[in-house]
């Protein structure tokens, strides 16, 4: 397919864009700034003019809107939520007008609005019936272009749109020791849970995020208008769940009992139910053997330290 991919510098947008390349899709890179190497085009996206000159000229057969601010509070709250719900809304606009079939725009799993202080799930792991509660400008922006895509897919009967919701993204060198979007290590986010109690220990690795992306692509059956969570098959963390998540979130317990071994927060069943798709990568299979042994030897002997006392 020929395929835009927005945001395709960024975290998440340089693994997408090469899962898609690999898989032998055409694909044109569009950001604020291109990567070194990349013969994509730069532009403000939300420029409408310029936005629709670009998908006009390259008459995509999809569009992957993934560019966003994608921090919450890294800017000003007016500034995130206008500058996401006007950037999805002229790209969704110019991807229709352009002749894409195909439209996926990124959402975040934060428009359920865990960071709360009284936030507590109706049921555990979470999955795209839960209620979407979202308590910053950043989540609130992601509320309204989830509302938008639904939108377009009721007007526009003849192109399959949806958005994802993709974990805690993982870069592919970061699993190595680069420092995550949080600035901490992919061991100290193991090491200490408190770091990756805020996102309910979701992750998920850049390059399964892409898999997801090709598998909607081609899923000819997948119906218009869904929503998907995108989540690694484990949670980030050496304890269940069902020890953590209540520490972290008091009123979870009841419903995290079942969150036993190695179980996400989140599931990613529709995605599998729709697409065939389900991630392939966790921590124990990508960050080095002999540190993963170590860090399980650690909280083995914390355990045990905390069985005695």
């Amino acid at each position: 397919m020929r395929i835009v991919v927005t945001g395709a510098s960024g975290r998440l947008g340089r693994s997408v864009t090469a899962v898609l390349r690999d898989a032998g899709h055409l694909v044109l890179s569009v950001d604020r700034a291109i990567l070194a190497g990349d013969d994509g085009e730069a532009i403000d996206l939300k420029d409408a003019a310029a936005t629709a000159g670009v998908l006009g000229r390259f008459a995509p057969d999809a569009v992957v809107h993934l560019a966003a601010i994608a921090v919450p509070f890294s800017a000003p709250e007016r500034t995130i939520f206008t500058t996401n719900t006007g950037m999805a809304f002229t790209v969704i606009e110019a991807a229709v007008a352009a002749g894409a079939s195909r439209v996926l725009v990124a959402s975040s799993p934060t428009v359920l609005g865990y960071g709360a202080p009284d936030w507590a799930p109706a049921r555990l792991p979470l999955d795209e019936r839960e209620h979407r509660r979202p308590t910053n400008a950043y989540a609130l922006s992601k509320v309204c272009v989830e509302d938008a895509v639904e939108m377009f897919a009721r007007t526009n009967p003849g192109i399959r749109f949806a958005t994802f919701r993709p974990c805690y993204v993982i870069a592919p060198d970061e699993w190595a020791g680069a420092p995550t979007q949080q600035g901490h290590t992919m061991i100290e986010r193991l090491q200490r849970p408190e770091f990756a109690a805020v996102s309910l220990f979701n992750y998920l690795d850049g390059r399964d995020a892409g898999e997801f992306v090709d598998a909607w692509l081609r899923a000819d059956g997948a119906p218009s208008g869904a929503r998907y969570f995108v989540s690694a098959p484990d949670a980030l963390a050496l304890r269940p769940l069902s020890e953590l998540l209540p520490v972290f979130h008091p009123g979870t317990a009841r419903l995290a009992a079942a969150l036993t071994g190695t179980a996400s927060a989140f599931s990613s069943g529709a995605a599998l139910r729709d697409l065939g798709w389900a991630p392939r990568r966790s921590w124990r299979t990508e960050l080095p053997a002999d540190a993963v042994a170590l860090l399980e030897a650690s909280e083995r002997t914390l355990e045990t330290e905390r069985s005695a006392s």
